[in-house]
């Protein structure tokens, strides 16, 4: 049951796409020179951060802060912060930031929101391709204002599935997988930014999407396009709100079974 009413829910997603325009807009300025930005590695150095990343959250955080009081905020960069109204909104202001920082246009500003039944709604915007995603429970996913539907033309043997890895699982059984895809006839591809590709899995682009681990932040806005694009996700394990990597899988209905079954991402041998 949602927490706000289809008028409440309409209206904080106008608000959080003026939200993602003003993010992307300053996400771009320090892509567009981004030769001057100063990089810091995370875990690895593929996993990179920069100052546009810090402020590009921070304004996403005080923009939400400012019109929605009360609102838990999780984000990629500044983690958890509790709020008073059982909503919780997710960031990550530049999924893809090795591809930002390389100069491609496979990045993109990502914002959702969920309440305690799940994924609620979704923003995402890629500034170098103008593309805005945005949908919610109940009512639709659009594509820069027209409607949207994950794939009824293709499945997992005619389309293509969309996939990521890190180096949160061990590097062999990444291998495994996509020996195992290949097997089973599965043609895949990676563009860079996860939540970007699961966003395609919304429009209709691949069949599905799935990464052995992500944060929640990678996912939840993609999830709530998905969702209310007619597609099916997988479970958001409790402890993922506190940062905790999770195993993303996202496909049509049709092919939903068959892609968790070719994955097994909850499998012993996914983990370090």
């Amino acid at each position: 049951m949602n927490m706000l009413d289809d008028t409440q829910l309409a209206s904080r997603l106008a608000t959080v796409e003026v939200i993602a325009r003003k993010a992307g807009a300053l996400a771009l300025n320090y892509f567009n020179s981004r030769d001057d930005l100063e990089i810091e590695t995370k875990r690895t150095l593929t996993d990179m951060v920069s100052i546009a990343d810090r402020e590009v959250e921070e304004l996403i955080r005080d923009e939400i802060a400012r019109l929605f009081p009360g609102d838990a905020m999780l984000g990629e960069e500044y983690g958890l912060q509790e709020g008073t109204t059982g909503l919780t909104w997710v960031v990550d202001p530049i999924d893809g930031t090795a591809p930002f920082l390389n100069g491609l246009p496979a990045w993109c500003i990502s914002i959702g929101l969920m309440d305690q039944s799940g994924p609620l709604l979704g923003a995402i915007f890629a500034p170098v391709l103008d593309e805005m995603f945005l949908g919610a429970r109940g009512q639709g996913t659009t594509l820069n204002g027209k409607p949207v539907q994950v794939t009824s033309r293709f499945d997992l043997s005619s389309g293509l599935l969309g996939t990521g890895s890190n180096d949160r699982v061990p590097a062999a059984r990444v291998g495994h997988l996509h020996g195992e895809l290949a097997e089973a006839g599965v043609a895949w591809v990676r563009y860079g930014s996860g939540a970007l590709m699961l966003a395609y899995v919304a429009a209709g682009r691949v069949v599905g999407f799935c990464e052995p681990r992500m944060s929640l932040w990678d996912c939840l806005a993609a999830y709530a396009l998905i969702e209310a694009a007619g597609g099916r996700v997988g479970p958001i394990p409790s402890e993922a709100r506190q940062g905790k990597g999770m195993g993303v899988l996202a496909a049509t209905p049709q092919d939903f079974e068959r892609l968790a079954a070719l994955t097994r991402f909850d499998a012993a041998d996914w983990e370090l």
